[in-house]
């Protein structure tokens, strides 16, 4: 054949075809390898203990560097499976339902799980701490025409008070409140609730949740420092009052008619 001649004999959109299928072949491969770096691997529900990783499926540990200088890897494979839950299933078959065997609010079952988080502040893009009270970020205050919670009786799901708001702590990154310091009683303990459990009535006056009962404020996780929390901290505070949101009262955990 002629020097250079080479889409006479050779059929180049068929090539151009299964090349093309074996670059989607590869990328669909990679990505679902990607899609096992959280998560997995995964744990057998029936013996409590992690399943061995698949070297195929399962992609290699990757270095995260995060902002706060720690490295983490993900998937990771060398972490024991946590057993001492406070739940138990409901049935012997996988994928039951479980329930907790522990009833307090803190048992970190259901909508009161959390994740073991660093047990550090979270920083801003100059190292302030990010979250931090009115009497600390003294670039803030409370805009003249919404209402300000300060002052105003808490009350919880059962319509008794809880306590009262003092201060409020604010998100220097983004500008928004995101806890309400409640004090119980006069001078008595301070927590945090977080905004997005309760509601602040403009004309009431008052600041209403319904997820924790009145008693149940007393209760909540502290955080070590007045003026300041960290991830964990958040967390744990968080949490409660997801779980407060099911397991607050029994009535919550039966079915509506």
């Amino acid at each position: 054949m002629p020097r250079g001649e080479i889409t006479g004999y050779i059929d180049v959109a068929q090539v151009t075809l299964y090349a093309f299928w074996i670059f989607f072949a590869g990328l669909v491969f990679y990505l679902r390898q990607e899609d096992r770096r959280e998560g997995y691997p995964l744990e057998n529900e029936v013996a409590g203990r992690l399943k061995s990783p698949n070297p195929i499926l399962i992609p290699k540990p990757k270095a995260f560097r995060l902002s706060s200088g720690h490295t983490t890897y993900a998937p990771q494979t060398n972490i024991a499976a946590e057993t001492d839950v406070p739940s138990a299933r409901r049935e012997v078959f996988p994928g039951a339902p479980y329930y907790r065997t522990d009833t307090a609010l803190q048992a970190g079952v259901g909508p009161g799980s959390w994740a073991p988080r660093h047990d550090e502040h979270d920083r801003t893009w100059d190292e302030q701490y990010r979250i931090v009270p009115l009497r600390v970020a003294e670039n803030f205050v409370v805009h003249e025409d919404g209402p300000n919670p300060i002052g105003m009786p808490v009350f919880g799901a059962d319509r008794q008070v809880a306590g009262t708001v003092v201060d409020l702590w604010v998100d220097r990154g983004e500008s928004f409140v995101r806890y309400y310091e409640v004090e119980l009683g006069a001078g008595g303990r301070r927590v945090l609730m977080p905004v997005t459990f309760c509601t602040t009535g403009r004309l009431s006056k008052t600041v209403k949740t319904e997820a924790l009962l009145a008693a149940q404020f007393a209760d909540i996780p502290a955080h070590k420092d007045p003026d300041s929390i960290t991830l964990r901290e958040e967390e744990r505070i968080m949490s409660y009052f997801g779980a407060g949101t099911l397991y607050a009262s029994p009535a919550r955990q039966e079915p509506l008619l």
